[in-house]
């Protein structure tokens, strides 16, 4: 994935803050917000740990569970010419439209 770093096993999104000049780094997938900055790389993982290290720590302080849960679950609305479009595709490959969906979604993320 472009512009993420993955630090203590985390992955975090990764951009340039022209005001400031310095790299910001945002863990996701977390139960909160945990940012850090830097300079340069290798200021960004130690700032990256850093940050991780307190955020994990208030963690397990407050009994909650560093990663945000998903349900698996989401809705997604689109166009009715693009459904149409969408399910035409399914139906051609011989798949239901949830699951032309799941493999479409999971080559989109995994290229």
């Amino acid at each position: 994935m472009l512009n993420t770093m993955e630090i203590d096993g985390f992955q975090a999104v990764i951009k340039y803050d022209p005001e400031i000049d310095m790299f910001r780094g945002e863990f996701i997938g977390l139960n909160g917000g945990a940012d850090f900055y830097a300079r340069d790389v290798k200021g960004l993982k130690k700032e990256g740990s850093l940050s991780l290290k307190v955020f994990l720590e208030m963690c397990e302080e407050d009994g909650v569970s560093p990663r945000r849960d998903y349900s698996g679950r989401f809705n997604v609305r689109v166009p009715p010419h693009l459904h149409a479009e969408i399910t035409r595709a399914a139906d051609s490959e011989g798949k239901s439209l949830n699951q032309w969906i799941v493999d479409t979604l999971d080559q989109a993320v995994h290229t």
